[in-house]
């Protein structure tokens, strides 16, 4: 009975989940997204974060050419990264900072200053709120974190609300299943998975945020490339500039959960630049 459960189980994920049609987590009760968090806590600092001696930030160029490069002017008096960690996502805009918050389960990350500017750092809530007033933060990240978390859509929904009606949202997502969730991935946490692009596209309008840019990146080849000369490929501009023509010319293949090696061939993430109006 036991084998006939787990299998009836992993034919409903893959009919219903690896299909892209609805949204693996997102409507999750409060105790499966406890046990949800409890896995993830600290996937991302076990995955070799927390060794400051081996740690980089590999997404500097892949930042700035999407997203930073477009308010790179502004002046932000407040900022809110969402699982942002040591807090280096911000480097390209730092002396346009003056205070930054860090919403991030683990311990491992914590402290005082990033790169010089006063930092706190908070603990997120199981059902996704914030604990902050309305319009509290004027640029608020979210890179490469949903996919981490099942209730997406509450989330979405807080980043919202906590931004000023002048605001910035930087988010960047993989669209892809990143394989089959329910069994052990090298190099990924237990719970991560993408989310289906045309879901992520619907939550971002019902949530109302306007999309100033939407581009997409993280072409498979690129960093297979990069890693043969052991460079981080979305630290280099030129990697990047490719990554981008490419993810462009193949967006008509992109598939959630790919079936056939011609369908791997596809941007495998989506970067929105949103606005709060």
């Amino acid at each position: 009975m036991n084998n006939i459960g787990a299998n009836t189980r992993m034919t409903n994920i893959e009919a219903i989940y690896l299909s892209g049609k609805n949204l693996y987590g997102d409507d999750f009760d409060l105790s499966q997204i406890a046990e949800w968090y409890k896995d993830e806590k600290e996937g991302y600092a076990e995955l070799g974060a927390n060794n400051t001696t081996t740690y980089q930030y590999v997404y500097h160029s892949l930042n700035y050419q999407h997203a930073f490069k477009y308010i790179r002017k502004i002046q932000f008096n407040h900022v809110l990264g969402l699982g942002s960690a040591y807090g280096d996502e911000f480097l390209a805009i730092m002396p346009k900072i003056n205070q930054i918050t860090i919403l991030e389960p683990s311990d491992a990350f914590v402290q005082d200053r990033v790169h010089g500017v006063p930092c706190k750092y908070i603990k997120p809530s199981l059902n996704g709120t914030m604990p902050f007033e309305d319009s509290s933060f004027d640029l608020i990240t979210c890179i490469g974190v949903l996919h981490h978390i099942p209730n997406v859509t509450r989330v979405v929904k807080e980043i919202y609300r906590c931004l000023t009606n002048d605001g910035y949202a930087l988010v960047r997502e993989p669209i892809v299943s990143m394989g089959d969730w329910s069994k052990p991935r090298q190099g990924l946490t237990k719970r991560e998975r993408g989310i289906p692009v045309e879901i992520f596209r619907n939550i971002i309008k019902d949530t109302g945020f306007k999309v100033k840019r939407e581009t997409l990146c993280c072409f498979p080849i690129i960093p297979i490339i990069y890693k043969l000369i052991r460079k981080p490929a979305y630290n280099s501009d030129v990697a990047t500039w490719a990554d981008a023509r490419l993810s462009s010319l193949f967006k008509w293949n992109i598939r959630y959960h790919p079936t056939k090696v011609i369908h791997k061939f596809r941007p495998t993430s989506i970067y929105f630049l949103l606005t709060k109006e």
